[in-house]
């Protein structure tokens, strides 16, 4: 839909987002023009800087059925889905760890719930 990146919609979702150091966005002109309150905004011509990212929104929408899609699957409390994210990148932190010490083997991210 065009009018989901007017500058009326893209500067409340600046406005409304948590502060940074740096913003920043892909070359789109309506992006140039917001205005960001605590950092620096730069455009960037390709996805070079945002693939991990988007790796990392992938993981959780991967494991967080709740994230994937709203009509099927969602939180009704903000503290349980915070509570569900935090336990997610605890599991998900402890096993990069064993993949780094032993990249022969093969790990789930549920082997890494409890210590």
């Amino acid at each position: 839909m065009a009018s989901d990146r007017e500058w009326t919609t893209m500067q409340n979702v600046v406005s409304a987002a948590p502060p940074a150091a740096q913003y920043y966005s892909d070359s789109l002109a309506v992006y140039a023009t917001l205005v960001y309150a605590s950092g620096p905004h730069q455009a960037l011509p390709n996805k070079s800087q945002t693939y991990s990212v988007e790796a990392d929104n992938a993981e959780l929408r991967h494991y967080l059925a709740r994230l994937s899609r709203r009509s099927r699957c969602f939180s009704r409390s903000l503290h349980a889905l915070q509570d569900a994210i935090k336990l997610f990148v605890f599991a998900w932190n402890r096993r990069q760890l064993a993949k780094r010490a032993h990249p022969r083997y093969t790990y789930h991210v549920a082997d890494f719930l409890y210590p």
